[in-house]
Parts: structure tokens; sequence; C-alpha cells
């Protein structure tokens, strides 16, 4: 992860924007390429130039945030980064890496930033196939290798533009294929699709709330697509009655 990641800034605040160039300085693994007041500039600039990352605001005159992410037709990876925390489920919808309200406090963005190293290099450096799938397992081809991986052992599968990245507890593999290829090809009694960019393997499951669900230490949204489905499905026969 030797390589520095191009990135802009889109906010139409000035303060804001100076906020996060002082931010993006503190680390060396990001390349601040410019900061935008409005998304068309940004996007007339991301259409000549090789961005990896835009850390981008929502409430914009004219043409917002999540308008912005809907008209990309690259796939940089995006952080939306805004005052209004109600955007959250829409914004993981569109497939953003992360959300962070501000003000945003440096460890939070630290931990923003890693997440989008490590995508980042699995995708150029060790991008796999799915090559097919059994009862128990499938099969990840990654550098003239398969690898076996038995569904018990996934924890769950992130989609993110046009790859998913399945998590073991030990590794990680990523795929060209989109979320709702994979998800097809998976045994319904143990993987549950929990929001847009997420499927969970329900044996890992260990606490649910209104919206959310945990597999021990990890939370994900539980989508209001998704919600009635799940909850019928894997939880309402399951429920100790009185």
């Amino acid at each position: 992860m030797a390589h520095s990641l191009n990135c802009i800034v889109v906010d139409d605040e000035p303060l804001a924007r100076k906020g996060m160039e002082l931010l993006i300085d503190e680390l060396s693994s990001l390349n601040l390429l410019g900061q935008f007041s409005n998304a068309i500039d940004a996007q007339e600039f991301i259409s000549s130039n090789d961005v990896h990352l835009i850390f981008l605001d929502v409430e914009m005159p004219g043409f917002n945030g999540l308008e912005f992410i809907k008209s990309l037709k690259s796939n940089p990876l995006v952080i939306l980064c805004t005052a209004y925390p109600q955007f959250a489920l829409e914004a993981f919808d569109l497939d953003v890496l992360d959300y962070l309200v501000k003000p945003i406090a440096f460890p939070r963005f630290f931990k923003a930033v890693e997440k989008a190293k490590e995508f980042h290099h699995l995708a150029t450096t060790n991008k796999t196939e799915f090559e097919s799938a059994t009862e128990e397992f499938i099969f990840i081809k990654s550098e003239r290798k398969l690898y076996k991986l038995f569904f018990k052992d996934i924890i769950f599968i992130k989609g993110l533009k046009d790859y998913v990245m399945v998590h073991t507890a030990d590794e990680k593999y990523i795929t060209a294929m989109n979320i709702k290829t994979i998800y097809k090809q998976l045994p319904r009694e143990i993987f549950a699709r929990v929001n847009k960019s997420n499927i969970i393997n329900v044996d890992f499951l260990t606490s649910i709330e209104t919206d959310s669900l945990r597999l021990d230490h990890l939370e994900f949204t539980l989508g209001n697509t998704y919600r009635e489905e799940f909850l019928s499905t894997y939880i309402k026969d399951k429920v100790l009655k009185r």
C-alpha cells in the first residue's frame, strides 16, 4: 500500500474545504489534487484526471452530493462528509465507502482513509475471479490459484461499485462482480442481503435493533427494502414465545 491515493474535496463551504485540507495534509498516504465548491467543476476535473477518492459534501446548491454520485461515470471511492446524519441510509445505498459527520475528528477521518487504502489496494493488486459455487463452498480464482472458501467461514460480503469483497476471519478476497450476481449463487438459508451493499452470514448474527444488525463487533444497517424479508425469513419463527 505504498502508493498514495489521489483525492479531491468537493464542498461549497470554504471553511469546510480548508478543514479537510488540514486533515489530508496530516497523511502522506493522500495526495490532494484539487478542491471544488460545486459538483459540476469536480465532475469535469474527474473526467480528465486519475482521482481515486472523493471527500464529498451532501448539501450543496444546485447539484447535491447524492445526485453527483449517481452521475459519476468513473468509479472513484467516495467518503461523504456532512453535518446531516439523516442522509446515511441513502448514502450507503449509493455504495459510498464511509460517512463522516462534521465536525470530523482526526481519528475517525484516519479510520475512513485506512478503509479507502485497503479497498484500493485490494482492487488494484489482488483482483480475483468468482469461479463456481456448490452446496458448501465457492471457488475464488486469484493469481492463477483457486481458493476454496467454505460458506460457514464467510462472515459477510461487501459490494462496492463493480466489485465485491468476501470477508472471512483471516482473509479478504475481492472479485470483479456486482453484489446482485454473487447473491444469486449463495444459499439463502445461510446468507441474507441486508442492504444494497452488504450480504451477511446469518450464523454470525449476534443482535438485532430496529434498523441495524450486529455480527459480534461489526454493525450493518438493515435497509428498508430488505427488512421485511429478512425478519420473516430468518427471525420470525425463531423468537421464543411466552
